[in-house]
C-alpha cells in the first residue's frame, strides 16, 4: 500500500518548495467516509457483507476523487481496496487504533500531487493520548484522532487536517474528545487553517460535542457555511437505507473559520441497490484564501 505511516520518521523527508502560489485560492475537495468495518459474521446477501459491498466503495471514490480522504473503521484490508480505487499518487497517513496496522484506523488519504506532507501523528482520545490503546472517559471502544501537517502546492499554504471517530454511546467521551481536538490544535499552530473531519456520533447542532467544536467558534460547520448546498441535508446514517432529510447528520466536515466552504453535500451513491457502507460520505468544496 502506498502509504507515509512510517512510526520512525513521521516528518515528510522531501525538501522540494512549491512553485510561486497562485493570486486565487485553488479549490480543495474534501471527503468523510465510514465506510463501515467487515464483519466476519455478515453473510453474502446480506447488505453489510464486505466482498459485495467493495465495488460500489471503489465506484465512489474513483468517480469523487476528493484531494483530502478521511476514513473511519478501516480495518488494513479495507485500506488496500481504498488504495487500489485511487489514483497511483495519492498516499495514505495513520496506524490502526489498537498500534501498527491492528484495529480500525481514522485514516487520512491524500492527493500527493496536490499535497506535500509535513509532519503527521495521531493520538488516542484519553486521559493519556500517547498510550497506545487507551480509553479513559467512559467509552469501552478505544478511539483515535489522527492528523497531518500539509503544503498545498497550488498555493503554498499550509493547513492541518484531523481525521477521527468519536464513540458512540458515551456523551462525556464525545464531549472530552472534542476538548482534546480543541487542545491539540491550540497547541499546535493555533493559526493554522484547519479541517476536522470524522464521524463523531453526536448530532451536529444538537450535542454537546457539537456545541463544544462549533458553538465555541473555533470551528464553523462546513454545511452551514457553504454556499452552496449541493444535495439536501440527508442523515448521514441510514444504515443501508435509502438516505432521509431531516435525520441525524452525525458525520461532519468542520472547518477554522478563515477556511471558506463553497459547497456541502451528503453522497447518496449506489451501484445496483448496493450502497457502500450504512454511512453516507460527507463532502465539502473549500478555499483557504
Amino acid at each position: 500500500m502506498r502509504s507515509d505511516t512510517e512510526s520512525t520518521a513521521r516528518t515528510n523527508p522531501t525538501g522540494a518548495r512549491p512553485g510561486p502560489a497562485r493570486e486565487a485560492a485553488e479549490p480543495l475537495s474534501l471527503m468523510s467516509f465510514n465506510i463501515r468495518c467487515d464483519v466476519s459474521a455478515t453473510l453474502p446477501g446480506q447488505a453489510d457483507y464486505w466482498p459485495e459491498r467493495v465495488p460500489a466503495l471503489q465506484a465512489v471514490l474513483a468517480e469523487e476523487r476528493p484531494d483530502v480522504l478521511g476514513i473511519q473503521e478501516g480495518l488494513a484490508h479495507q485500506l488496500a481496496v481504498i488504495d487500489e480505487a485511487l489514483p497511483e499518487h495519492y498516499r495514505m497517513i495513520g496506524h490502526g487504533r489498537e498500534g501498527g496496522s491492528r484495529g480500525e484506523h481514522s485514516c487520512i488519504f491524500y492527493d500527493s500531487n496536490r499535497l506535500r506532507l509535513r509532519t503527521w501523528d495521531q493520538f488516542w482520545l484519553s486521559d493519556t493520548p500517547d498510550v497506545v490503546g487507551s480509553a479513559t472517559w467512559g467509552n469501552d471502544v478505544t478511539r483515535i484522532a489522527t492528523w497531518g501537517r500539509f503544503e498545498d502546492s497550488c498555493t503554498g499554504r499550509e493547513l492541518m487536517v484531523v481525521n477521527t471517530h468519536f464513540d458512540h454511546e458515551s456523551e462525556n467521551a464525545q464531549l472530552r474528545s472534542a476538548e482534546a481536538i480543541i487542545d491539540h490544535r491550540a497547541r499546535f499552530e493555533p493559526g493554522l487553517p484547519t479541517v476536522l473531519m470524522g464521524d463523531f456520533n453526536a448530532d451536529a447542532g444538537a450535542s454537546g460535542a457539537y456545541t463544544a467544536l462549533v458553538g465555541s467558534g473555533v470551528f464553523r460547520d462546513s454545511w452551514e457555511a457553504a454556499k452552496q448546498r449541493l444535495t439536501p441535508e440527508y442523515g448521514t446514517f441510514p444504515n443501508y437505507k435509502d438516505p432521509v432529510i431531516g435525520e441525524r447528520r452525525i458525520d461532519w466536515i468542520a472547518v477554522t473559520p478563515q477556511i471558506q466552504v463553497s459547497e456541502a453535500a451528503v453522497n447518496t451513491f449506489r451501484l445496483a441497490d448496493r450502497y457502500p457502507s450504512d454511512h453516507a460520505p460527507v463532502q465539502a468544496t473549500v478555499r483557504i484564501p
